[in-house]
């Protein structure tokens, strides 16, 4: 059978499925039928390639042509034009802020140039519903080299690599392994944690969906080293799309005898089972996981003992990350040395981020370990929205700390984080501008942890109560002297009596804001004014005589009607009506809406 001349690869994960992907795919299926080139052109449905801000998102191999944010109604041109004429369409290419020319290459453009793929290897460029699409890219390769290898081997080539839990403790995963192996006691079992609850995150769902056979692959290596028989994917509910097609990954293992009796001929057995979770934050947490998948309500339990020791039934259990296990194929597939070649002494390899908040290229980056925040939020991340001024990063999820911009050249590692008051967590990364709060933000997240929190350890249930209260009513104005050192008292009390990473991280948010931010809770306790001009119980609208025209702008965008005037006359807002919403400052094109 003749091969096609193009693939045209479209991007069906959960970000470019929102924004109709599916759709995209079958409107370019009916137009290349209509003209007949079905036999010359394949359409691929792929996973998410990252650039998640500019989808839906398709590419044209073999030409590595990029097209974003596409809609049905531009398919039939597409394909008149660059499948039946052959002429790229640059009006549908990807144009930089700031630039005039657009960019047609998916290598050339700034948000893919600066990334070094290990474990998105295959993003973007396979169907993750075809196992032979997997295995056409060395797919199961680590796999068939792990069974002529001892245990033994495997673990310390794990060792060798250097690699780190990606889950957000950073434990040697090679040291976890060999301590789950020595336990006497089986059956042992292995678990994927995939329980991923941090606001804005999304780097497990996405491996999940776009190469959900490197986590099966890695976890049947894991299965030889550790001497596990049977293994759980605990994804969280939210995730039809990874469940699907983890599921469809694992039959189709079943099926080609890479998973059940006697794996590729060998005395290996191993089967794999998903569960699914309930979405609540605190399963994230190793022990808590291991109750839900048991049946029991997800609740932390004390540790030690540790789950390599005693985990699932009782019996040695190893709990890796979607991210620690996607890594696994390629270390015993190229060596450890080959991993630990990336990134920096003690934090080897890359690591996954997803990039959001007010930065222009919101999206899912691999990137080694050490780059610099700078090179993350300005390079790949192509700098603040609206070129705004940088305020603020958060690295490690919601319970990570806030860095100011006097830390935008600080290495990305684990070591790094800690010493800063955040962590590596598992992976997010959310970039703040100047008209962000710091108080609010430290308000929301501990909102978020409040409710998560299961609610066993009476010092995390009411001290994150307390902290949630105290810093909702400095964002309505009712903060009063001594509410920050209060603040602190608590925080530390919560992190240091607490059982759960939950609520030994809770602090982060909290601590952070308050060291590199304390300005800001000064400004609202003593002086009444958020000043980024966010918080609505501080804040007043008026209209700067000098700079209205007239418009009538900002009336017809008020939804209340508390701005008033004739045209081209001096606008008022009766601030008793006023809402303090922000549309007028939305709409007023010449700065005549003073926030104060």
């Amino acid at each position: 059978m003749k091969p096609e001349r193009t693939h045209i690869l479209v991007c069906t994960g959960t970000g470019c499925v929102s924004a109709g992907a599916f759709d995209i795919m079958e409107a370019l299926k009916t137009e290349i039928k209509k003209h007949n080139l079905q036999e010359e052109i394949a359409v691929v449905p792929t996973g998410c390639n990252g650039f998640c801000e500019n989808g839906p998102l398709v590419l044209f191999e073999p030409e590595g042509i990029f097209y974003r944010r596409l809609s049905v109604q531009d398919i039939p041109f597409l394909v008149e034009e660059h499948c039946l004429k052959g002429r790229p369409v640059p009006s549908l290419m990807y144009t930089p802020p700031k630039e005039k020319s657009p960019i047609p290459a998916m290598k050339d453009i700034e948000f893919f140039k600066h990334q070094r793929l290990v474990v998105l290897r295959n993003r973007g460029r396979i169907n993750p519903e075809r196992i032979e699409d997997y295995i056409a890219f060395d797919g199961y390769m680590g796999l068939a080299k792990a069974l002529e290898m001892s245990p033994e081997e495997i673990i310390r080539q794990v060792k060798v690599s250097g690699l780190r839990g990606r889950g957000g403790a950073g434990f040697p995963t090679g040291t976890k392994w060999q301590v789950c192996r020595e336990q006497p006691r089986t059956p042992k079992y292995l678990i994927c944690n995939a329980d991923e609850g941090d606001p804005g995150a999304f780097m497990d769902r996405s491996v999940l969906e776009a190469d959900p056979h490197a986590i099966v692959e890695g976890m049947i290596i894991g299965a030889k080293a550790i001497g596990a028989e049977q293994g759980f994917i605990y994804v969280r509910t939210e995730y039809p799309l990874a469940v699907q097609r983890i599921k469809k990954a694992i039959k189709q293992a079943e099926e080609n005898g890479l998973l059940g009796e006697g794996i590729l001929g060998s005395d290996l057995k191993f089967t794999l089972s998903v569960v699914r979770g309930a979405g609540a934050f605190v399963c994230g947490e190793e022990s808590a996981l291991m109750q839900s998948i048991m049946g029991h309500v997800g609740r932390p339990k004390q540790r030690p003992p540790f789950p390599a020791q005693k985990g699932l039934w009782g019996k040695p259990t190893n709990i890796n990350n979607v991210e620690t296990w996607a890594n696994i194929p390629q270390i015993i597939l190229k060596g450890g040395e080959w991993l630990a070649g990336l990134g920096t002494e003690n934090s080897k390899g890359t690591k996954i981020f997803s990039l959001v908040g007010k930065v222009n290229n919101t999206g899912l980056v691999e990137v080694p370990m050490g780059i610099k925040i700078r090179e993350i939020v300005y390079g790949i991340g192509g700098g603040v929205l609206g070129g705004r001024k940088f305020k603020a990063v958060q690295t490690g999820g919601p319970s990570g700390g806030c860095l100011p911009e006097s830390m935008l050249d600080m290495p990305i590692d684990y070591e790094s984080l800690k010493s800063v008051g955040s962590m590596m967590g598992s992976g997010g990364l959310i970039v703040m501008d100047e008209k962000t709060c710091m108080v609010d933000v430290a308000r929301y997240f501990t909102d978020f942890l409040a409710h998560e929190s299961c609610g066993k350890c009476f010092t995390c249930r009411k001290g994150l109560e307390r902290m949630l209260e105290i810093l909702t009513n400095i964002c309505e104005g009712k903060g009063k002297e001594g509410d920050v050192e209060l603040l602190e008292e608590l925080a530390i009390m919560v992190r240091e009596t607490s059982m759960c990473a939950l609520g030994q991280t809770a602090a982060n948010p909290v601590l952070s804001t308050i060291r590199y931010f304390r300005d800001e809770y000064d400004a609202h306790i003593r002086e009444a004014i958020c000043p980024a001009g966010f918080c609505k119980a501080l804040i007043t609208y008026s209209i700067l005589e000098d700079k209205c025209v007239g418009c009538g702008a900002c009336a017809r965008a008020c939804p209340v009607g508390a701005i008033s005037g004739e045209k081209k006359q001096v606008h008022n807002i009766d601030t008793g009506k006023c809402i303090e919403c922000g549309a007028c400052a939305e709409v007023c094109k010449f700065d005549a809406i003073n926030i104060a």
